[in-house]
């Protein structure tokens, strides 16, 4: 099977019928993929639905005081960091872009604290742009796979571009992160579940040790 096929197996496993088309608020993206970074998802999660229910704008993540920003993110850990990253990109959105988050990868990086994996992320569930945001789940899995060798993030999101047909690139990331949620997890891979083993290096190494 050619990538395309594997992720059309994939998709049929988690019952996904057909691409997810992405059309989540910017802001909330933004946001919400910093405070995912170095925790799991299910705190993420937590922490950005406390912080949206009271302050769900630039301007009011600008005006917050930090203490409460602190407190309200507090579930995705590193939180006093993260209160002034948020608030520091909030500011920084009202200065330079008029309150909107950009559209375009060169100025999302320009967002303070704003890496690859986050600007790609707004660019495919934003805006619905074709990206490929990695994060441990596709990064995992791509190397398991046996996709490729990689041992940094930045790394592999080139050796996908250049391995993945585009038209696959806006859900790889949403297909890679259920499929590492429920079946190829970080430990204990249920590999005895996954309908695309055979194609995989992991597994296969495994039989043979």
């Amino acid at each position: 099977m050619n990538e395309s096929q594997i992720m059309k197996w994939i998709r049929k496993q988690l019952g996904e019928t057909t691409a997810v088309v992405h059309h989540e608020d910017p802001f909330r993206v933004l946001i919400s993929t910093v405070l995912s970074q170095r925790t799991r998802d299910a705190n993420t999660e937590k922490a950005t639905k406390q912080l949206f229910a009271k302050y769900n704008t630039p301007k009011k993540i600008a005006g917050a005081k930090a203490r409460e920003l602190q407190q309200l993110i507090k579930p995705s850990g590193f939180y006093r960091v993260k209160a002034k990253v948020i608030q520091r990109i909030s500011k920084q959105l009202l200065e330079e872009f008029g309150g909107r988050v950009p559209k375009t990868l060169e100025e999302l990086l320009s967002l303070h604290g704003v890496g690859r994996k986050t600007a790609n992320c707004v660019l495919v569930y934003a805006f619905n742009q074709p990206a490929i945001p990695v994060d441990t789940h596709v990064h995992r899995i791509s190397n398991r796979l046996g996709w490729v060798r990689t041992n940094k993030p930045e790394k592999t999101e080139q050796a996908l571009m250049k391995l993945v047909p585009r038209k696959d690139w806006l859900e790889l990331n949403d297909l890679f992160v259920k499929f590492g949620q429920r079946v190829c997890l970080p430990r204990s891979p249920k590999c005895g579940q996954c309908s695309v083993s055979a194609e995989c290096r992991f597994f296969n190494s495994r039989k043979t040790n």
